[in-house]
Parts: structure tokens; C-alpha cells; sequence
């Protein structure tokens, strides 16, 4: 059985979450989430567990496929891979960017279906998917839509504590899509 939920915030629509399979997760299984950053030719991809009160980083990547291959080999790439990630990580929750207004619309088609190979991997392993839109996951970190990817990736990496000064965008992009969603989590368990 599947259901769609909407949650807003008061003027603002930040999330528009589709929960699907939510599973009952003892308080002992730990939350783990992958952010997911659709693409045919790179995707990106960020997990992070939660670790008490706050959210760790686990990993994160890129799924790039090579131009030379058919659509329909890079697409099957993609699904077969982030299966692989999937039995690796064992993610609790997955979240995924929606697509935006695109001028290429060849490519928008083609985004649009590695998004639906995407979403049908997380569906077949049982992993509930939120989906978040970019002005959404740029409020939810920096508290502005609008923000630049270089204000994102400085929070990302603060939250995150990570190492790095810079990461790849679209993985970025990935560990920023899980974090909207592990605060959307959070939310949502407030007003139950």
C-alpha cells in the first residue's frame, strides 16, 4: 500500500514527501539515509546515520556513466549500482531532489527517466522516499531558497564535520538532499 503526505511549514511549502512502505524502525536500529541527486550521466549519492542528536556522515560518491554506452545500458548501470550501494549501506530512508525546469528538454526526459529507474530501485528494496525540490533543500540548510551551492557545501561540510573544503556538486548536492530529509524526520516525529 502506498500514501502520499504533505507537510508545510507555516507560508512555506518545504516538504513535499512522498512516504511510501514506512517501515516500523525499533528505537535500536540506527537511521540511516540516502540522499540521492538524479542524473543519467552522474548521480549523486550521500548516506548519513543518526548518531544521537546529531547527523553523521557515512559516505558518499558518485554514480557517473560512461556517454559512449546507450541510454538504456547507462540507465541499467545506474539501477545496478545503487543496488549495490543499497545492500552495502542498508539506508532506513532514502530522499530525492525532484526535477526542475530544465531548458534542454531531451535532457529533462532523460533525467526524468533515470529519476523513475531510481525511484523503482528504492521502491523494490523497501526503502521509503521523501522528495525535496532545490529551493527546498536550500531553505532547509541555509534557512534562504535562494542560497548559492557554495553556501550549501560550507554547511554541509560544518553539519557534517567533514575534512574536505570542497566536494564534488553533485555528491554535495546528494549529502544536502539527505540532511533536508533527516530534519524533515525530525519534524515530522514533533508533530505526531
Amino acid at each position: 500500500m502506498y500514501f502520499v503526505s504533505s507537510v508545510s511549514y507555516s507560508m512555506y511549502r518545504l516538504s513535499r514527501i512522498a512516504c511510501i512502505l514506512y517501515p516500523l524502525m525499533s528505537s535500536s536500529t540506527p537511521q540511516r539515509i540516502l540522499g540521492i541527486d538524479p542524473g543519467f550521466g552522474r548521480v549523486g549519492f550521500g548516506i548519513v546515520e543518526k548518531q544521537g542528536t546529531e547527523w553523521v556522515h557515512v559516505a558518499h560518491g558518485l554514480i557517473e556513466t560512461s556517454p559512449k554506452k546507450t541510454f538504456v545500458e547507462r540507465i541499467l548501470e545506474i539501477h545496478q549500482t545503487l543496488e549495490k550501494i543499497i545492500k552495502q549501506y542498508q539506508p532506513t530512508h532514502a530522499a530525492l531532489e525532484e526535477l526542475f525546469f530544465y531548458k534542454n528538454v531531451t535532457t529533462a526526459i532523460q533525467v526524468g527517466q533515470a529519476r523513475g529507474v531510481i525511484l523503482l530501485t528504492l521502491v523494490q528494496a523497501g526503502i521509503p522516499v521523501d522528495e525535496f525540490t532545490p529551493l527546498e533543500v536550500k531553505q532547509s540548510l541555509t534557512g534562504y531558497g535562494r542560497a548559492e551551492k557554495s553556501q550549501i557545501q560550507k554547511m554541509i561540510i560544518m553539519v557534517l564535520k567533514l575534512k574536505e573544503k570542497k566536494l564534488q556538486d553533485d555528491a554535495a548536492d546528494a549529502l544536502a538532499i539527505a540532511l533536508t530529509a533527516g530534519q524533515m524526520m525530525k519534524f515530522k516525529q514533533k508533530t505526531r
